[in-house]
């Protein structure tokens, strides 16, 4: 399935504009509409962020198993903007968390990281996320090379089971939604590992010499 420059533009727009609908709903929770946030607000709203994270993460590593299996290879034009979400609402994500929980005292919120687990990983996910959104323009693939760009961007492989374990250890007792996080997490990188062993198997065959007779069979 082909897609023209216009329906490109079009979808990019489209996609940008959902994206932002979670924060846009945030904001007219706290805003006009209270009842929307529960009884915990500040909770509600760090929570809310660290789920989009995650789910712009997945989407983003979801781009290339389809973009291969349906040779819709127009999905790579959407791939750095979701990537780019990602990392926005981790940011939001972590200044709730700042504001919300610890009301900026910084000393509180390192010891806060180095003491309880689901915050070491979480804060380490996002910190392993800055170099790759930095990254993440046309100009700085020139400047790096494509094979260290490549390379470094292959950290969204820790970074998401990173952020699947956050979320787990944060909630605890119902481990339901983490868990299908975590399998979503897995059949998408489990298809890029099966995918490169079948790419060795493939380079490791031996290649027929040209001009030698076929065998026939018995």
């Amino acid at each position: 399935m082909q897609a023209s420059a216009k329906q490109l533009s079009v979808a990019k727009a489209v996609i940008f504009a959902l994206a932002l609908v979670p924060l846009a709903k945030l904001a007219a929770g706290v805003l006009y509409f209270p009842d929307w946030l529960g009884a915990n607000p500040a909770e509600f709203i760090t929570r809310s962020t660290g789920d989009w994270t995650l789910r712009c993460l997945l989407l983003t590593l979801a781009v290339t198993p389809l973009r291969k299996i349906f040779a819709w290879h127009w999905l790579l034009r959407f791939r750095r903007m979701l990537g780019l979400f990602a990392f926005f609402y981790g940011v939001v994500h972590l200044s709730c968390y700042v504001a919300f929980d610890h009301l900026f005292d910084f000393t509180e919120i390192l010891k806060d990281i180095v003491k309880r687990p689901f915050i070491t990983v979480g804060f380490t996910a996002l910190v392993l996320m800055l170099p790759l959104a930095l990254t993440s323009t046309d100009g700085m693939v020139r400047r790096i090379g494509a094979k260290r760009w490549l390379a470094l961007h292959r950290l969204v492989y820790i970074i998401a089971p990173l952020g699947v374990l956050h979320f787990w250890w944060m909630v605890k007792r119902d481990v339901t939604e983490p868990a299908i996080y975590a399998v979503i997490a897995t059949v998408l990188l489990g298809y890029r590992v099966i995918a490169r062993l079948n790419e060795r198997r493939k380079r490791s065959r031996p290649r027929p010499v040209q001009g030698a007779p076929m065998a026939q069979p018995r």
